[in-house]
């Protein structure tokens, strides 16, 4: 009797039970999910205190954590360049297209390409076998004159024969000269010289072609006066100044050279709002016309700046985050540090607030760090 009453009792209570879950609804996933972070995050909370409790009362208690290993390097003050970077080229100062001073044919050509030549060397020599032989003709007459005219002068002197006969001999001495000098002009019109020193890159012409003035004939370059030209963005026009640091870098060849900025255009081209910029190279046996460099004008200069590299700031947020190794009582942690950037020039990056000296700046195993976070050098 009391089996079929308990049996009685217990069917009640599931009926009663099976009632209640079918008359309740049932919470929502993503209200069951709120609930869990919640307790999870008061769970956290309660785990982290009662550790560091523990920690303070049995160091050894506390199961270690796991620590992300880190590089670091010691923030220090140095000087720093801020620049403008672009493209240029090099040019050469002296890059003179020659031709002859008279029209004729080309009798002889006494240089060739590649060959050095000295200002005022003869490279040329146009056909003046006609002036020659005017030139030998007036020495003739010349000649004569001279001796006529002294000979009048000592009869003048003796008080012997008439003025004029001295003054048409001295007048016929002074016009030979005088054409002589003209023909002889004329006779070095008819050699083509070198107007600088420099080397032949070019020459166009051969023994037997006919030459005349504006036509080129040599191509004279002098490699040891060169300068790199380049535009610049007009937005630059306040910041750039002839006497500038100017630091020009031949990427293809490995080499640099430092100079100082000797030219500033006063003017902006209205096509590609640039004006144009030079500077004046020293001498270098590498350098060659037309070869490319890239150039950094130097327009301010930092004693005193902090620098980290420009891979080390972070954009987290909208903001622009560096992380230092710092010590917190016998460990070490990340720390975040808002920093505010100056510049950023190449591959590094000046920090105008948000740093200090000493500052240890973890250069190694920043990516993914949080605040607070154990580290290992």
């Amino acid at each position: 009797m009391k089996s079929i009453l308990n049996i009685r009792n217990t069917s009640a209570v599931i009926l009663v039970a099976i009632f209640a879950a079918c008359s309740s609804k049932p919470e929502s996933k993503t209200a069951q999910l709120e609930t869990m972070k919640k307790e999870q995050a008061e769970l956290s909370r309660k785990i982290e205190s009662l550790e560091k409790e523990v920690a303070k009362e049995n160091p050894g208690a506390v199961k270690k954590e796991k620590m992300k290993d880190v590089n670091v390097v010691s923030l220090a003050s140095r000087s720093f360049d801020h620049y403008i970077q672009t493209q240029g080229s090099i040019v050469a100062i002296d890059n003179i297209q020659m031709s002859a001073k008279s029209a004729g044919v080309v009798t002889f050509v006494y240089t060739r390409e590649g060959e050095s030549v000295g200002q005022g060397q003869i490279m040329a020599q146009i056909d003046n076998s006609l002036i020659a032989r005017g030139i030998d003709e007036l020495k003739a007459n010349l000649s004569l004159a001279n001796t006529v005219y002294e000979r009048q002068k000592n009869l003048w002197e003796q008080k012997i024969g008439t003025e004029i006969q001295y003054l048409q001999a001295k007048n016929s001495k002074e016009s030979l000269e005088r054409r002589l000098a003209t023909m002889q002009e004329q006779n070095e019109m008819t050699k083509i010289k070198a107007p600088i020193s420099g080397t032949i890159d070019a020459v166009n012409i051969k023994v037997g072609e006919n030459v005349a003035p504006g036509m080129p004939v040599f191509r004279l370059v002098n490699t040891n006066n060169l300068k790199a030209s380049a535009a610049i963005s007009e937005a630059f026009v306040t910041n750039v100044q002839k006497g500038n640091k100017a630091i020009v870098t031949f990427p293809d060849l490995d080499k640099t050279i430092t100079a100082n900025v000797s030219f500033v255009g006063r003017s902006i081209d209205p096509l590609t709002r640039s004006f144009p910029l030079e500077i004046k190279l020293p001498s270098a046996q590498f350098l060659r016309p037309n070869m490319t460099a890239v150039l950094r004008i130097v327009f301010r200069t930092e004693p005193n700046a902090l620098c980290v590299p420009v891979n080390v700031v972070q954009e987290i947020n909208g903001e622009k985050v560096v992380y230092t190794a710092e010590s917190d009582g016998n460990k070490l942690v990340a720390r975040k540090h808002v920093v505010e950037v100056d510049g950023v020039y190449g591959s590094t990056a000046q920090i105008k607030k948000g740093l200090k000296v000493g500052d240890q700046i973890i250069t190694v195993g920043y990516q993914g760090l949080s605040d607070g976070e154990l580290i290992k050098l």
